[in-house]
């Protein structure tokens, strides 16, 4: 699923992303987000049919928070794979455009991201 560039949506403080997945690890700005439940005062995930929304608590408009050479990195398991299992965490950096569109890319080993 991971294997090409992804592009999904932005408005406000909600990401919507073209597939559905377990989130690991988020890492906006230098916050480091680990809890995905229903409490979270972070982030609230809401899956659609065929996507997922991100609603960012803290922000109001995340494309104001992010400089335009800052991105949102992301450790992320596909559905339906053990996420016991190292090689199924995919390294993702999403990248705010213009237009409400988001840039998704797998991650290679060189790119530098916070463990």
């Amino acid at each position: 699923m991971f294997e090409k560039n992804l592009e999904g949506l932005h408005y406000g403080n909600r990401l919507i992303l073209p597939f559905h997945c377990i989130f690991l690890k988020i890492i906006i700005n230098r916050e480091i987000i680990t809890d995905f439940s229903s409490t979270s005062k972070f982030i609230n995930v809401v899956e659609g049919i065929d996507y997922t929304d991100l609603y960012f608590r803290e922000y109001e408009n995340i494309k104001e928070t992010l400089s335009k050479f800052e991105s949102i990195k992301m450790v992320v398991v596909e559905k339906n794979k053990t996420i016991f299992d190292f090689k199924n965490h995919v390294k993702l950096v999403v990248y705010l455009e213009d237009k409400h569109k988001l840039k998704i890319e797998k991650t290679n080993e060189d790119f530098l991201f916070i463990e």
